[in-house]
């Protein structure tokens, strides 16, 4: 199992009838899903067990098969009827079925699981998987199970900063089992601090996560370039373009998910990254994206540079905002350096590089000129004449252009399925070094 954590604090508003989030990162994995996959969902005995009901919702959406098991205790905050009516199954609660005196098998259950997630998980149930007891139904599952199992705690902020409580995470985190991490908000006590269990979409993102990973993808380390570059001209204004950042983001996204170390450079971009196998490094200026990108090129197997990089920048900077003088303005600029054709020119045997031209005319010959000129190995190509292709939009129309300069074109898309595509290409490539 992987020793991994995923840590979101944000609060949300959310309600059965609404399902709505501005998470950047919850974008990235539209095109992924839980079909097929088989789900048990533990639920305890926590005021925030009524957010199971949006979780298992959430989960047949997706495809999912979901198996509900529930405590004693959580009873008492909602109903088994809840549970079974939203996840097409009986519910769970004991060894023995009540209605017909057979035996639920928790060896079996545990074995049937791909995923076993409890959610809310209480002190008291973290203390019993702790110590291995397994006085109910849930805890004997745990025992048995042979799959990745996820634990979202849930409690008031004292009881989960107890050392009991951290000692009692850090041992299950220690036994494989990976942790989602309670959010900071108010919580039922009326107190305001860590303890709220994880919303709903957080775990699904979890689960699409671990299940979107790629054995070729672990381990790599993938640097992409992205967003525009801001070039100033005086303290109060600057040269830059009308790039979003949207296409470079995605694509960390798409490779943090599927299991690689993404470092990514961006530059100015109101985009949020809340994935820990992403490290981001701000800069603004094309000058400061070519020394970050050049510290991290050569420990780098993939290099993507998806980033719009202002092609000229003024020669000299105001150190005053410039005063309205006449009716004209001229501004001397100077070419910035080529990050791609300056750092790809030395790369190494095993290094894929990628690059971007978007072009508004004679594109296929620009874009391989480039692919040349910076030696590439993949140029993907994007056309301004293309509706929806380009800056600012979500979606994006691309064609790839390989070193034996084999076109492949795709269909306009959004650009999250735009970067799983791109994901595609790099993994086949790995797969026949």
């Amino acid at each position: 199992m992987a020793n991994r954590q995923l840590s979101f604090s944000r609060d949300f508003a959310l309600n059965l009838g609404s399902l709505s989030s501005d998470l950047n990162c919850a974008s990235a994995l539209q095109r992924l899903n839980l079909k097929g996959k088989k789900l048990l969902l533990g639920v305890t005995g926590s005021i925030s067990a009524y957010k199971s009901a949006l979780l298992v919702r959430l989960l047949i959406k997706e495809g999912a098969e979901v198996q509900v098991i529930m405590t004693e205790a959580a009873m008492e905050f909602i109903t088994p009827l809840t549970l079974s009516t939203l996840s097409k199954r009986p519910v769970f609660t004991s060894f023995v079925n009540g209605q017909n005196g057979e035996w639920n098998n928790h060896v079996e259950l545990g074995m049937w699981a791909d995923a076993i997630i409890i959610a809310p998980a209480t002190a008291k149930t973290l203390a019993k998987l702790s110590s291995g007891l397994a006085d109910d139904l849930l805890t004997a599952i745990y025992l048995s199970a042979r799959c990745p199992v996820f634990f979202a705690p849930a409690m008031d902020v004292d009881m989960y900063k107890h050392p009991s409580t951290i000692h009692n995470i850090g041992k299950l985190i220690s036994y494989g089992n990976i942790q989602i991490e309670a959010g900071f908000g108010e919580l039922a006590s009326g107190l305001v601090g860590e303890g709220r269990l994880a919303e709903p979409e957080m775990i699904i993102y979890q689960l699409k996560t671990h299940f979107s990973k790629n054995n070729l993808a672990e381990g790599k380390r993938v640097l992409i370039t992205a967003g525009p570059t801001v070039e100033p001209i005086d303290p109060v204004r600057f040269i830059s373009n009308r790039s979003s950042g949207k296409m470079g983001y995605a694509l960390a996204h798409a490779f943090a998910m599927a299991g690689a170390q993404v470092t990514l450079i961006s530059g100015p971009t109101e985009l949020v990254i809340r994935d820990e196998n992403i490290k981001r490094f701000s800069v603004e200026t094309a000058e400061e994206m070519l020394d970050v990108t050049r510290a991290h090129f050569d420990s780098s197997d993939l290099i993507i540079f998806s980033a719009a990089v202002a092609d000229y920048t003024p020669m000299r900077v105001a150190t005053q905002k410039i005063k309205k003088q006449g009716p004209t303005m001229s501004l001397d600029l100077t070419k910035t350096a080529d990050i791609a054709g300056t750092l790809s020119k030395n790369k190494k045997p095993h290094q894929l590089v990628i690059g971007f031209a978007l072009e508004t005319e004679r594109e296929f010959e620009h874009a391989v000129d480039k692919l040349d000129r910076k030696n590439l190995d993949f140029i993907i190509v994007n056309s301004l004449n293309d509706t929806g292709a380009g800056f600012a939009h979500d979606t994006n129309k691309i064609s790839v252009i390989d070193r034996e300069k084999k076109i492949s074109h795709f269909s306009l898309k959004s650009k999250d399925d735009v970067a799983q595509d791109i994901l595609q290409i790099v993994l086949n490539s790995w797969s026949i070094v």
